[in-house]
């Protein structure tokens, strides 16, 4: 059973940093393409970063660029997001994302399998 397990979320200032991690399990074939999304109350879901798993290009939503790195861990099946420099813009729920079919880092139809989320909260 293929599965997404975020962690890492929490509360922070302004300014401050957090660190995400994707444990991905379950794949037969791993997926080319993971990413993370955001869904802030009242807002639509947006994609905040992404990643090529064999390229290695990386994509960002351009409120995060400079602040946010995406990384995967190879070996270890991971997918982590490091986000420095906070700010409450980016409370939100935080989404892991994996798949096969590239239409664009920011369609969710690239991705086929979604983690339950990990809360980010940044207070000012």
């Amino acid at each position: 059973q293929v599965r997404l397990v975020e962690s890492g979320g929490g509360s922070v200032q302004a300014g401050g940093s957090l660190s995400l991690s994707c444990a991905a399990s379950g794949y037969t074939y791993y997926p080319d393409y993971m990413g993370w999304f955001r869904r802030a109350p009242g807002k639509e879901r947006e994609g905040v970063a992404g990643i090529s798993i064999i390229g290695g290009n990386t994509y960002y939503a351009d409120s995060v660029k400079g602040r946010f790195t995406i990384s995967h861990n190879n070996a270890e099946n991971t997918l982590y997001l490091q986000m420095n420099r906070l700010n409450p813009e980016d409370t939100a729920m935080y989404y892991c994302a994996a798949g096969f079919r590239f239409n664009g880092w920011t369609n969710p139809a690239t991705y086929g399998n979604w983690g339950q989320g990990t809360q980010v909260t940044v207070s000012s």
